[in-house]
Formats: C-alpha cells, sequence, structure tokens
C-alpha cells in the first residue's frame, strides 16, 4: 500500500478571532483530504505589537519536517504573516496578506501614534520588510498571492514576484432560496470593514420595504448601534451578533444582495460567498480584492465610497428583484471557476 503524502498547513492564530484566512485554510485542509492526502492544520502564534519578533521566532523553530509518530511530512502550505517563516524543504506560500499596519495600512497607523512611537514603529517596520522579503523570496518553493491585490503588494514593497491563485468558496452548505427585499452583511464589526457605510447609505434609500442585516461582532459594535439610532434605523437596519453557521447560510439564501466595501481588502472571502449563494455583491472601487471579483453591472456594483451613491443602487435593487437574480446567476457561474481540485493541483508542488 502506497504511503499517503503528508501536507501541513500552516496558519497564524489571532485569539478570539476567527478571521477569513483560517476559514480558507480549514478549507483547505478539507480539500487536501478529499483528494487523499494526509493533512492537518498548524497554528502558529501572531503577537501584537512590539512582540511580533517573538512570533517569527517561534515559526521558524517551529519543527515540520516530521509529525508526532516519526513520519515524514513531505510539504508545507502556508497562509499570513508569519506563518511562512516556517522551514521545510517544499514550502508552498498561498498569501492573504504580511502585516498590513506596516504596509499599506501605516500612514493611517502612523497618523494615530505619538512621534516617539513612530520612531519606534518606523524601525520595526524596516525589520519587518527586510525578513519577509528574506523570507518570501527564499524560504518558499512558490508563492501565491490570492489576488491581484496581494500580487501589487508584493511587488510595490519588495519587489516579488507571485502567481494569482484565487481561493474557492470555503467548503460550506450554500444555497438559494429568494430574493428577499433586504440586504445581507456579515463581517467583523472593524473600521477597516467600513459597516457604516452602509448605515449612511440608508439614510437615503428610498424604499421604505427595503432593509439590512448585519451579522458579526467586533469593536465597532457601539458605535454602529448609535448611529443607527441617531438616524432613526431601528426599523430598517438590524444588528444581529454573533449567529451560528446555518444561520448565515440562511441568510445569503435569502437576501436580495450583499454589501461588502471594506478598506482595500486583500481578498475578503465574503465576495466568494454570495456568488455561491448567487446573489450580486455590492463593494466600492478601493475595497481591493472584491473590486477585482465584482465586475460593475455583471456580478453587481463597484462605486465610489459614497453613502448616496451606494443608496441609488440598493434601491435600484430593491425594485428590480430580476436584476438582482440576473447578477447572482453570473455571479454564481463564475465563481464555479474557482474549484478546489483546481487549487490542490496547483498548491501540490512535492509529488
Amino acid at each position: 500500500m502506497l504511503e499517503k503524502k503528508r501536507v501541513a498547513v500552516v496558519t497564524s492564530d489571532v485569539p478570539f478571532v476567527k478571521g477569513g484566512h483560517l476559514i480558507i485554510a480549514q478549507s483547505t485542509v478539507k480539500a487536501l483530504r478529499e483528494y487523499g492526502y494526509e493533512a492537518d492544520l498548524i497554528l502558529t502564534p501572531q503577537n501584537r505589537f512590539g512582540y511580533q519578533f517573538r512570533a517569527y521566532l517561534a515559526t521558524r523553530l517551529t519543527d515540520l519536517g516530521e509529525d508526532g509518530l516519526g513520519r515524514k511530512i513531505h510539504q508545507v502550505i502556508s497562509f499570513r504573516f508569519p506563518s511562512f517563516a516556517v522551514k521545510h524543504s517544499c514550502h508552498v506560500c498561498w498569501l492573504n496578506h504580511r502585516m498590513r499596519e506596516y504596509y499599506d495600512l501605516w500612514k493611517l497607523l502612523s497618523s494615530q501614534i505619538s512621534f516617539k512611537r513612530k520612531l519606534k514603529e518606523n524601525l520595526r517596520k524596516i525589520a519587518i520588510h527586510a525578513l519577509d522579503t528574506y523570507l518570501l523570496k527564499h524560504n518558499v518553493t512558490r508563492l501565491f498571492a490570492q489576488s491581484k491585490t496581494i500580487q501589487k503588494r508584493l511587488k510595490k514593497w519588495g519587489n516579488i514576484q507571485s502567481e494569482v491563485l484565487y481561493p474557492p468558496p470555503p467548503q460550506r452548505s450554500y444555497y438559494t432560496d429568494s430574493y428577499q427585499n433586504f440586504i445581507f452583511s456579515v463581517s467583523r464589526l472593524h473600521k477597516l470593514k467600513r459597516l457604516d457605510l452602509l448605515i449612511d447609505a440608508f439614510k437615503y434609500v428610498k424604499s421604505k420595504e427595503l432593509k439590512a442585516v448585519i451579522i458579526g461582532e467586533g469593536p465597532e459594535k457601539l458605535n454602529l448601534t448609535l448611529k443607527i439610532q441617531k438616524n432613526h434605523l431601528e426599523k430598517r437596519v438590524f444588528l444581529l451578533g454573533t449567529t451560528d453557521e446555518k444561520t448565515v447560510m440562511d441568510h445569503y439564501a435569502r437576501c436580495r444582495a450583499v454589501f461588502f466595501a471594506p478598506l482595500r481588502e486583500d481578498y475578503g472571502l465574503v465576495t466568494g460567498e454570495a456568488f455561491a449563494s448567487r446573489k450580486p455583491v455590492v463593494t466600492t472601487e478601493d475595497s481591493g480584492g472584491p473590486a477585482e471579483l465584482v465586475k460593475n453591472i455583471e456580478r453587481g456594483y463597484v462605486l465610489e465610497a459614497n453613502p448616496r451613491k451606494i443608496a441609488e443602487k440598493l434601491d435600484e435593487l430593491a425594485e428590480n428583484q430580476d436584476l438582482a437574480e440576473t447578477m447572482g446567476k453570473k455571479a454564481f457561474k463564475f465563481i464555479s471557476l474557482f474549484t478546489w481540485d483546481k487549487s490542490v493541483e496547483n498548491l501540490i508542488v512535492c509529488k
């Protein structure tokens, strides 16, 4: 009997936060197992500001040459920082992002901290740029970016070459039930996810029947709640908090469209999940990965990050269910091109 190839899927763990990268990593493990590989998920630390280098060192010292039974691990597939620091002779990185605060979000970070701390963080930024560049050029066998947005960042910061490989939707039970008159959004409630744009848009939505449902938890929950109350939108915009997967799938299945407009998102699995549920996505020009996937007026709308502009298109969808269905069908056809068998075929480089 031939020995199964063992693959370690590695990503960093953020305590109490289940990010999109983790869901994609879990789906990768499941897909590898379905295609005959022995796969397991390894979580490495991702320490907070001031302790990042400890996480890089701990990851570098993680031994993935053998499993717990002394059997050879044939390949590693890593994801977000600093998981790509792990050492292995056959190492594929399917990158979703480096530490964004030291890259595309540096201006935002530096504008919010003192001059003294800015000097300290700038030194860390320089060191992490050098470390990431070395690891991604010399520590990995093959480098895939999960979107063109990530690919451009790799080129801009480090002149690092990569291939784009979009992740398929996570392996969940997607289905389509109806196109009811509500806009759905599911996300961590964080400033970068910009759920406030959706709430502000509802100040200008003319359709009285259209509602918005937001699922998620996070530090912006109170601010979003106050914004809803301030604008007297309690009967139109609903924050449901954390729910189970069945409830999320149910809302995807029943909504008219999905709103997902984060700031310069790396990939954004919500877009693929909406498409898999045959629903169009309303996003913005500066959303990064989502804007790549949503072709304007084909699979949704790519708009200015302007509440009035967003409201116009939400009204358009509210008034025309057939339009939402047509876009949703095109979205489903598009996302069906991204399959886990193709992903596995690309990711496995050591046969």
